[in-house]
């Protein structure tokens, strides 16, 4: 029983790559100077950013095309009996998915920014449980209509995901690749 439970984590993370590359991209390629112009055209709504100047066109179109490749390679190893054993689709409509999953990523990720602006949050203040969910609920929401997920993928995906950026975060900001924890 324990070995099934494994196995459908590991699926659930194989499903969730694109999403998780997506969210990433943003600090990646912070330093390409490509697409800067921050997606709220630094607009302020009742004296406030919109989103922001760190979300920007630059990160989600990266997001999108990171996630877009990720869904390809694993198109690519889907005849590979391992990669096909953790897959929970054939990944045919490859390119279809991986817009989706980036899209509704970074989408996630651009509703919660909005309202910690609200909030009068600050980038990189802490958002918990939103900062570790927000890519995941928006990129299986966008999913959810053309790929057949359960409540149970749904779940399992967003508690997996939780914990697992948490630990990325804390090594990404122990390693000096991001300035926050979270």
């Amino acid at each position: 029983m324990a070995n099934l439970f494994m196995i459908f984590l590991l699926k659930c993370f194989y499903l969730m790559l694109p999403a998780y590359f997506a969210n990433m991209a943003p600090v990646i390629v912070k330093k390409i100077n490509l697409f800067v112009l921050p997606i709220d055209f630094n607009t302020q709504m009742n004296n406030k950013p919109v989103l922001g100047k760190n979300k920007t066109f630059r990160g989600f179109i990266f997001g999108v095309i990171f996630s877009i490749i990720i869904v390809y390679v694993q198109f690519l190893l889907y005849n590979i009996d391992f990669f096909k054993n953790i897959s929970f689709f054939n990944y045919q409509n490859w390119l279809l998915f991986g817009f989706l999953m980036g899209f509704g990523a970074l989408t996630g990720d651009l509703v919660k920014s909005f309202f910690k602006r609200r909030l009068d949050l600050k980038p990189g203040a802490k958002f918990i449980p939103f900062d570790q969910t927000d890519f995941v609920v928006g990129a299986l929401v966008f999913i959810a209509p053309i790929f057949n997920l359960t409540l149970k993928i749904f779940i399992t995906s967003l508690l997996l995901s939780f914990v697992l950026h948490i630990i990325v975060n804390h090594l990404a900001f122990y390693m000096k690749i991001r300035n926050e924890k979270w």
